[in-house]
């Protein structure tokens, strides 16, 4: 992804316990809790190495907030919602990609607080779309906060991560627009497949 850095993946679940626990039982690891959101999302995790994770996001039990991110406002089933990538200057990142023709959003700030209470603070490029699926990453930047994956979260592998997309060729456009790469093959509508390697054996998200 020359400098453009996979941050984490986005498994979206309409119920975030069960999500957990199903993740759980497929994989033998239990994810650790991430935190909650403002936006009435909570998050449990687990991390691919020392700079990329996986995110398990939900509506937040604690919460009466009705989600919208990711499409949980209408999730029935789990699925691989959407991605994110690191790049090293963020404003020029995007600046860069609307010069080419794709657009990723306006940069917003966000934040969250650990279960110890701990400020989690990072910026990410926001577009407002009804699509459930984002095969084109968004961007994400955490200045000084410590990225989630260099603490100890329990340890998955990532054996490969691709999309699926009606015109593929289209969808390489936007991802070039952000010198971002990745396997894409044609289908029916908008899928992102991941294969992690756990001590249960290989298990596919998507």
């Amino acid at each position: 992804m020359t400098d453009r850095h996979l941050d984490h993946l986005v498994h979206a679940v309409p119920d975030l316990l069960k999500g957990v626990e199903d993740f759980a039982a497929r994989t033998g690891v239990r994810p650790v809790r991430g935190g909650s959101h403002p936006g009435g999302t909570a998050n449990y995790l687990v991390r691919f190495g020392p700079d990329a994770y996986l995110e398990i996001i939900g509506p937040d039990p604690e919460s009466e907030v009705r989600p919208r991110a990711f499409g949980l406002e209408t999730l029935t089933e789990p699925r691989l919602a959407a991605w994110a990538v690191h790049p090293r200057d963020l404003d020029k990142t995007v600046e860069l990609a609307r010069e080419r023709g794709y657009d990723p959003g306006d940069v917003q700030p966000l934040s969250r607080r650990t279960p110890s209470g701990e400020l989690l603070e990072w910026r990410l490029t926001r577009r407002e779309e009804p699509a459930a699926v984002r095969p084109v990453p968004f961007l994400i930047d955490w200045g000084s906060t410590t990225h989630p994956a260099a603490t100890d979260l329990p340890l998955v592998g990532l054996v490969s991560f691709a999309a699926v997309h009606p015109d593929p060729g289209a969808l390489r456009r936007d991802l070039a627009a952000l010198d971002v790469t990745l396997d894409v093959t044609e289908g029916p509508e908008p899928a992102l497949r991941a294969v992690i390697d756990t001590p249960l054996g290989h298990v596919t998200l998507s």
